[in-house]
């Protein structure tokens, strides 16, 4: 009897109530949601792109090496970004025509 008015006890303490199931939650929710995105891209029907598929699609891909970060860099070193010039895009609601040079001064000015 001693046994169970224990337990009795430690279901009414909050930590049990409300703790308990919440991490039993939040751990178990972790492990099922890993096993579903495993499941997902198990059986996904889509393969990653290997150069002779992109190559039969006419798409040339660079080889792995080919392209590093000190050869970008040395491409971005010789880019004068100190002259440069702020060309305002145009609007989605507005019509596609060119828009003229926002530099030169008006009249009103």
């Amino acid at each position: 009897m001693e046994v169970l008015q224990k337990i009795k006890d430690l279901s009414q303490q909050k930590f049990f109530r409300y703790g308990v199931p919440f991490f039993v939650f939040v751990i178990g929710g972790s492990f099922g949601l890993k096993e579903f995105t495993r499941l997902r891209y198990e059986f996904s029907k889509q393969c990653p792109i290997n150069p002779e598929m992109a190559e039969k699609h006419g798409v040339k891909m660079k080889k792995p090496g080919e392209v590093t970060l000190e050869s970008e860099y040395e491409k971005i070193k010789k880019l004068d970004i100190d002259n440069w010039e702020n060309i305002r895009g145009p609007r989605p609601w507005e019509e596609n025509e060119q828009q003229p040079p926002s530099n030169k001064k008006t009249s009103a000015s």
